[in-house]
């Protein structure tokens, strides 16, 4: 036999009637965050509303004062804590429907006022709407004992189809709900790791571009290194021998380089034979985004490959040419200025665009482009920054330091 469904049933019983309570529905008002301030005052003004009404209706019938004080409490108590406590605010409205029934007069067709009623059928609706489905299963069975033991029969068949229509459109919307939040945590889920692979993608084309950098650096130490017994004269045996193992090594080196080029380069990705570009190419990346009819302008002065060493010139490139990338898409027809300082040890790079009509600006990039620039700058020890302007327009800004005494000659 099977005993799985029973605990199952016996546990939703014992979380139905003593259980802790459901969720509290809060993102209706989260929606409407300036509706929701007058929430607490406008239920507190409904539910004495609906307190005065229930005790002249007690009144009416006839009941002793506190007894129809106590009847006006116990129909308003429940919906007092309805928005937190739900599974609570219908516990307590059982209770009411099986207590305050007694008093009504025997020319009434409903044992219950009509605050009460309402009421009642309010605490169900948001219920159902909370519970999964076990204990929803629970709530709607015992909602039906009033309904058996109270309700004139010819009442009895309308009251059931209501509770069984509840308990239908609670558990659809429900699901309903459960599946959008599943939807939604699965999208931030491939958001992030979208935003991962991106990441590891735009290292990886750093460190392919960077191979070529430091693949020219080791052939020059192999050259030099191979000639040097040739070039100078009085060369000690010794001498020429390290000459020849630092050679040697530097060609390992290569060796090792083209290896691990061969791990990060992608499978549809084929061997770049064109050379990296620098700040020298700063000018015709320019003139092409001009012609494309982007409004760029371009404040550099003369660059000096003997005082900018490679790495730094191929990522300030890189840089100005995401940053144009993004002012064209984010803000197009906006005017862009890019601004390029040689100093004695780093590199200033910023592209800031003026404020575009109608149209997003950069702050719209969606962080792919901004975080290859930062990327960029951080793996040579600089910082990255990027943001709005005061005017509306945004900017990104960059400072690439380097070795003043080592950069290349």
């Amino acid at each position: 036999m099977n005993r799985r469904p029973i605990t199952v049933a016996l546990g939703a019983l014992r979380q139905t009637v003593l259980g802790r309570d459901a969720p509290p529905g809060r993102q209706l008002l989260a929606r409407w965050p300036g509706p929701a301030r007058y929430a607490a005052p406008v239920g507190l003004l409904a539910a004495l509303g609906l307190f005065l009404i229930t005790l002249t209706v007690e009144s009416d019938w006839g009941l002793p004062p506190p007894v129809a004080l106590l009847f006006a409490a116990m129909t308003v108590a429940p919906l007092l804590v309805l928005p937190r406590r739900p599974l609570l605010a219908w516990r307590l409205t059982v209770l009411a429907l099986l207590i305050c029934t007694f008093n009504a007069p025997a020319d009434q067709a409903w044992p219950w006022t009509p605050p009460l009623a309402l009421g009642s059928i309010a605490v169900l609706a948001v219920v159902v709407a909370r519970v999964d489905r076990p204990v929803l299963a629970w709530v709607v069975a015992i909602s039906t004992v009033p309904v058996f033991t109270l309700v004139h029969p010819d009442n009895r068949v309308p009251v059931l189809l209501l509770l069984g229509a509840f308990a239908i459109v609670g558990d659809l919307f429900r699901r309903n709900r459960l599946s959008r939040r599943e939807l939604a945590a699965q999208t931030e889920r491939n958001e992030r790791e979208q935003e991962r692979r991106a990441v590891l993608e735009e290292r990886t084309r750093i460190a392919r571009e960077l191979h070529d950098v430091v693949a020219h650096h080791m052939s020059l130490i192999a050259v030099q290194a191979e000639t040097a017994p040739y070039r100078l004269t009085d060369v000690p045996a010794p001498t020429a021998a390290e000459f020849v193992a630092i050679a040697a090594s530097a060609r390992d080196a290569l060796t090792d380089m083209r290896r691990l080029l061969g791990v990060l380069r992608s499978e549809t990705t084929g061997p770049e034979t064109a050379p990296q570009p620098d700040l020298t190419d700063l000018g015709a990346m320019v003139d092409a985004a001009r012609r494309a009819g982007l409004p760029v302008t371009l404040d550099a002065g003369p660059a000096d490959d003997g005082q900018v060493p490679a790495p730094v010139g191929l990522a300030a490139y890189r840089i100005v040419q995401e940053g144009l990338a993004n002012a064209a898409r984010h803000a197009a027809g906006a005017a862009v200025r890019v601004t390029v300082r040689v100093g004695p040890s780093g590199l200033k790079v910023r592209v800031e665009n003026s404020p575009a009509d109608a149209r997003p600006t950069a702050e719209g990039d969606p962080g792919h482009g901004l975080t290859g620039m930062r990327e960029r700058a951080t793996s040579l020890g600089g910082t990255f920054t990027a943001g709005p302007l005061p005017d509306g327009g945004y900017a990104v800004a960059a400072e690439l330091p380097y070795d003043a005494e080592g950069g290349d000659r």
